[in-house]
């Protein structure tokens, strides 16, 4: 597209921005516990998104704004997050290259559901066709006259000007892009007509509530049609389409980013080692371990649907020649007619290994420890929110760490001793003894997760004890945290709160307890769990908003404000 028609562009999408927000300004949701909410949508899901749209061989290109995690997930900081003008100037960037490839000559005969009259010139109808079909799938539900109207009406003009329909077209599809309407999950609420005075989700955001924690994704055609035609707003019509979305293979897509969120393995962007103490641990490694952690769960909770709680146990893995050297295992490098399987190899640890669970995995040993050194208070900290949902204070500011961070003391040669000296201190022992018995069962793998049964030339003592239970070692502390009652609440409400995208509320507490009790009775599944909540009337559950107030307001775009962040 030409820089000339950049400005008409970008003046288009906040004509955009103007009128979506204009219908909204007036609406005043009264603040509640369980408020219907305004999420980003996250990089994975706008990824996905356009991928089921348009296909993945179209390039999005760009980096995307900074997430902030709340309540332990992104999830439920999307709610939170701000739009800077940088970032607005990144979301039209994408935009602009998606549109561009998905109007060229490569893509237009499979994304273009016509052909319009000439190719140097507007035509209405053409654009109507594919702009409406485009934009339902873009933002979730049907676009508004208003709003197709004036996309027709941009492309017209971009087309005239550059001579050029499909250019034309490309540009009103960027500002569709760009658009806050696709940017944002808007939750839109109606009266119940179940229960009087009572608000509920609308049909069309009920798919999209379903679609996201399900496929990690915006709502089929299928879904949507559900929607339109009131079917989801059914007991049996929703139970369809839930049980739709989780016989499909998309399901393995919305499972892997909730345990990507919920155990922060985002943090491997910025995860390094020191190459002279770990030069085994390279960026392909990293990645390596990362992707690890997420195959062995995709393959206990979905394909086998095992027990939840066994994944703290589980020795059944997966691994690559890089991982291998880590863990001291030989994983044979794959044929060179081999690309399906990418070099990866089921392998099962033996009886008697350390090597049991996710917490002995090197994606959670390297994550949460130094660069140079191992950190049993990094490790326990990291276990008890993570896995137990229990908040740990941070550290007073005016702690000496220098004890603990001697490695080389010969008068405290192991982590054990330098952390019972260092917390001697009053303002350090009450935190130490909730997380160092954990962190410490873990010191059998150094900061790269390698093996080791020493430290400066002393033993390393990895007993402990957590919740009355005394343990030997890690696979110990995976045995005592699986059978820990904290492990399983707290999985339950991380993905409550992931599908609803906030905290749960305080008067939700009976609905917790109702789902806990649902996964005991169901074995701790997963896909079980996922279908009690996707059910459930409390996921689409709103809190009472005021006479006439059924909207919630997007984010205030309008100005498009480039000297200050604009927040939801």
């Amino acid at each position: 597209m030409r820089a000339s028609t950049y400005l008409s562009g970008l003046m288009c999408g906040a004509t955009l921005f103007t009128a979506i927000i204009a219908g909204a300004a007036e609406v005043k949701p009264v603040p509640a516990d369980g408020d219907p909410a305004i999420r980003r949508l996250s990089p994975a899901q706008y990824e996905q998104t356009l991928t089921d749209i348009f296909g993945r061989d179209i390039k999005l290109g760009g980096r995307f704004e900074t997430e902030v995690r709340d309540n332990g997930l992104f999830a439920v900081g999307a709610s939170r997050v701000s739009v800077t003008s940088t970032g607005l100037q990144r979301y039209d960037a994408m935009a602009r290259n998606i549109a561009e490839q998905v109007v060229d000559k490569k893509h237009r005969t499979t994304l273009v559901p016509c052909t319009p009259a000439s190719l140097k010139a507007p035509d209405d109808a053409c654009a109507r066709q594919f702009l409406s079909k485009t934009g339902r799938l873009l933002y979730r539900r049907p676009m508004t006259e208003q709003e197709l109207k004036i996309q027709v009406s941009a492309a017209a003009r971009s087309a005239t000007t550059l001579d050029s329909f499909y250019d034309g077209l490309g540009l009103s599809l960027a500002a569709t892009l760009a658009s806050p309407q696709f940017l944002f999950r808007r939750e839109v609420v109606e009266p119940d007509p179940k229960h009087r005075g009572q608000y509920r989700l609308d049909a069309y955001s009920k798919a999209s509530q379903i679609s996201f924690m399900l496929w990690n994704s915006a709502p089929d055609k299928e879904l949507l049609a559900a929607a339109e035609s009131g079917d989801i707003h059914t007991e049996a019509g929703l139970a369809r389409q839930v049980d739709r979305l989780l016989a499909s293979p998309r399901l393995e897509a919305g499972i892997r980013a909730f345990f990507d969120d919920m155990l922060h393995l985002d943090e491997f962007d910025t995860v390094s080692k020191d190459a002279a103490i770990y030069p085994k641990f390279t960026t392909d490694v990293a990645r390596d371990a990362r992707e690890q952690t997420m195959r062995t769960i995709v393959d206990h909770v979905l394909t086998r649907n095992g027990d939840y709680r066994d994944l703290f146990t589980t020795r059944r893995t997966f691994l690559t020649p890089g991982l291998g050297s880590i863990y001291r295992v030989a994983v044979a490098p794959p044929p060179e007619n081999d690309s399906a399987s990418m070099g990866w190899q089921a392998y099962e640890f033996p009886e008697g290994d350390l090597r049991a669970g996710l917490l002995t995995q090197v994606s959670f040993i390297s994550m949460h420890s130094h660069p140079g050194r191992s950190s049993p208070t990094l490790r326990g900290k990291a276990l008890r929110e993570i896995f137990l949902c229990q908040k740990v204070p941070d550290p007073p500011g005016a702690v000496n760490f220098t004890l603990v961070q001697d490695t080389g003391n010969q008068t405290y040669k192991t982590a054990r001793e330098r952390l019972k000296a260092h917390a001697t201190e009053p303002m350090c022992s009450g935190c130490h003894k909730l997380i160092d018995p954990m962190g410490l069962a873990l010191e059998s793998f150094d900061s790269a997760g390698g093996f080791r049964t020493t430290e400066n030339g002393a033993t390393i003592d990895t007993s402990g004890e957590f919740e009355g239970k005394k343990f030997a070692d890690a696979a110990g502390l995976g045995k005592a945290v699986q059978a820990s009652p904290a492990t399983t609440s707290c999985l339950v409400n991380r993905l409550y709160s992931f599908a609803v995208g906030r905290a749960p509320a305080k008067d939700e507490t009976p609905v917790l307890k109702n789902l806990e009790e649902d996964f005991t009775a169901d074995g701790y599944k997963i896909p079980s769990l996922l279908r009690r909540i996707a059910t459930s009337e409390a996921l689409f559950r709103v809190a009472p908003v005021q006479t006439g107030a059924i909207d919630v307001p997007l984010p205030k775009f309008a100005q498009i404000n480039t000297s200050r962040e604009v927040k939801p």
